[in-house]
């Protein structure tokens, strides 16, 4: 397991960073990989690090107390847990090591509705790292939202992917196929405007689709006819 933290995304933000002392700095990382047409790799990492020189008289580096890093196989498009494995590269104590396997009770478990309750269940407070089981409820959005970019897909390697919406879809293939995003937040509630443009076909593309498209010089209306099969 390669287990280097990467890089964050994000390099710039538009709100400006507080002038005041450091006192501890939590970075997640979470990224999904298409493994083959029916599995997905979720790697999450979570890394804790103090100031320099805050624990350590005149250390000038930064201090990482907590650096643990997961792995799991997610089976596609059902989303069950099929591989889990935990790896812990900076921990305080010798014992931290031993709840590692534990963390296979995930294998069978959905990843997506219901998970962030079944995580406490199984692994809160003294069944399991406080970190860990942090990271996970972290990686679970991750995994849903790898759904769209799994169909979209195309890989160079000669595998099949999950076959694209039909032509002129029925509003129940659109439902069906954002089961996921129902009732995931306010947007995509049940009852809402939202889900009632979308499985009409109606819905406009997201903020983010118009604004680089725009920029390439794309008309954002065909990003929308891509993802119905038109």
């Amino acid at each position: 397991m390669t287990t280097a933290l990467p890089r964050p995304a994000i390099d710039h933000i538009d709100v400006a960073e507080p002038d005041l002392p450091l006192l501890h700095d939590r970075t997640y990382s979470v990224r999904s990989y298409r493994r083959s047409a029916t599995e997905l790799l979720i790697r999450g990492q979570v890394l804790d690090q103090k100031p320099p020189g805050m624990y350590v008289d005149d250390d000038p580096d930064p201090l990482a107390i907590h650096h643990m890093v997961v792995d799991i196989v997610v089976r596609f498009p059902d989303l069950e847990i099929i591989e889990a494995d935990v790896v812990m590269e900076t921990h305080p104590h010798p014992s931290c090591t031993s709840i590692t396997d534990h963390y296979r009770s995930l294998i069978g478990l959905s990843i997506a509705r219901g998970f962030t309750h079944r995580i406490r269940e199984l692994f809160g407070g003294p069944r399991g790292c406080t970190h860990t089981t942090a990271l996970l409820q972290a990686m679970a959005p991750v995994a849903v939202q790898s759904i769209w970019s799994m169909r979209a897909n195309d890989p160079t390697d000669g595998t099949p992917v999950p076959a694209p919406m039909p032509s002129n879809p029925s509003p129940e293939e659109i439902r069906a196929r954002m089961a996921h995003n129902i009732n995931s937040c306010h947007v995509w509630a049940e009852d809402g405007e939202h889900l009632a443009r979308a499985i009409d076909g109606e819905m406009d593309p997201p903020l983010w689709i118009i604004d680089r498209m725009e920029k390439l010089g794309l008309d954002p209306t065909t990003w929308r006819n891509r993802m119905h099969g038109d």
